[in-house]
């Protein structure tokens, strides 16, 4: 642990050279040699098909009219949003079997749950373990028809979410996938959750871990010597500058979950 070189992750597939989520994408990082593995995010359509895509709806990253875009995605069929392309390309949203079939079995995926849209879903760590069985519950049909998909491949996995339900119904599903919690502010969480859950890493953002001249900070250095001493990764989000890669390099991290493989450019 504490590797001096960390793992560079391509978040959304290095969403600020391409359009994020798509095969494309997937493409052009996989075939960077900076590329350790890419990060995408998985989502369910009211047809129940999986999808990679970011947000919870089209208006930011499609031309969809309002009738379409300003609609929750879990709320359209695949067909209703399979016409519409990301940013500026020619790109369209893709079903997670085919960003899979776009990554070479030796680039390894980081496979991130976002909202499945069943209700009830509480961000971040559930309260107790009626709760927490209930939430698991909850996620439990959107995990599995992803799993299905995901382990499928040879791609080495691991399954990262911002919600306990999910990480809980990844065990329950396939207790061999390794899980990772994503923590937004709440640090403690990320740790409790990772115990709970025998993760295999944490992912926290940058600010968690370095203060506004890149040292790090107390809590930061805390975090990585409680991930390391249990064996967990710690694979920080998202990282844009040189600089951001060099002080997380040296205060210990994993992994940098990047928008470029230019942030390491450079390094030796």
């Amino acid at each position: 642990m504490g590797r001096t070189h960390p793992h560079v992750i391509a978040h959304r597939g290095y969403a600020a050279d391409n359009a994020e989520n798509t095969v494309a994408a997937m493409r052009a990082a996989a075939s960077d040699d900076r590329t350790d593995a890419i990060e995408i995010d998985a989502r369910a359509t009211s047809d129940d098909r999986v999808i990679v895509f970011h947000d919870d709806d089209l208006s930011r990253l499609t031309d969809a009219p309002p009738a379409v875009s300003d609609t929750p995605v879990w709320e359209l069929s695949y067909d209703e949003i399979s016409g519409y392309t990301i940013g500026d390309s020619d790109e369209p949203i893709p079903l997670l079997t085919e960003v899979l079939a776009a990554i070479p079995d030796s680039v390894g995926v980081n496979l991130e749950l976002k909202h499945p849209g069943c209700g009830g879903l509480q961000f971040g760590e559930v309260d107790d373990d009626d709760a927490r069985s209930a939430a698991g519950d909850r996620w439990r049909p959107f995990v599995t028809r992803a799993l299905a998909v995901a382990t499928d491949t040879d791609h080495d996995l691991l399954v990262s979410s911002f919600y306990e339900g999910a990480l809980a119904a990844t065990r329950a599903v396939d207790p061999a996938v390794p899980v990772a919690p994503l923590v937004a502010d709440d640090v403690e969480s990320g740790i409790d959750l990772a115990d709970r859950y025998d993760a295999a890493a944490i992912h926290p953002p940058l600010d968690a871990l370095l203060d506004e001249s890149g040292t790090t900070t107390a809590a930061g250095d805390q975090l990585l010597d409680r991930a390391h001493t249990a064996d967990r990764r710690i694979n920080a989000w998202t990282v844009t500058t040189q600089q951001e890669a060099h002080a997380l390099a040296q205060a210990g991290v994993d992994g940098l979950i990047a928008e470029s493989p230019h942030v390491v450019s450079g390094d030796s």
